[in-house]
């Protein structure tokens, strides 16, 4: 359906036609085991992303004995600590965090382009879901405000995409 024709939809009829004929998976994260590749570079953004998805972990109901924190020297490093996380079968899911932040070079558009395709490549490869939670932003303040304490925070998010995803692949006919 185009975006238009979403929009014509009567009100509640989306959530009507998800919920009988299409699978979503939960927000239970009770059980799993998450590792979360967190760069170091811009490390100031990228702890207040840990924050928000140690955050959003716990309040799915995972155990934070069960949350591994790996640290890379930065964001073009994330998807080999993702790719190791995944090979080692100790996590359900990886959550990758960090910020690249356009400056006046041509580096943002290397780092930010290949972190998220090799991001990509390692859940492909493995079947583990690898969320991509790195900011790539023009400033800082965008990247301040992209990782606020509360609700809107993209780590908070990028975990609760990891709990879902796993609660989804294995459900009903993908698991």
């Amino acid at each position: 359906m185009a975006g238009s024709d979403v929009a014509a939809l009567p009100e509640g009829a989306l959530d009507e036609i998800a919920t009988r004929a299409s699978l979503r998976g939960a927000h239970n994260g009770t059980g799993l085991r998450i590792g979360i590749a967190c760069a170091l570079f811009n490390g100031g953004v990228t702890m207040r992303l840990l924050h928000g998805a140690l955050e959003a972990l716990e309040a799915a109901g995972t155990d934070r004995r069960d949350v591994t924190v790996a640290w890379a020297p930065g964001a073009f490093e994330l998807p080999l600590v993702a790719r190791a996380f995944a090979h080692a079968g100790k996590v359900d899911a990886v959550v990758c965090l960090g910020a690249v932040i356009r400056g006046d070079t041509g580096h943002y558009d290397f780092v930010a382009g290949e972190c998220a395709s090799g991001i990509q490549q390692v859940q492909l490869a493995t079947g583990v879901p690898v969320v991509f939670g790195v900011l790539t932003t023009d400033t800082l303040d965008q990247a301040l405000e992209r990782s606020q304490p509360d609700l809107t925070n993209k780590g908070h998010e990028a975990a609760l995409t990891a709990v879902e995803m796993v609660r989804l692949l294995r459900s009903g006919p993908l698991a």
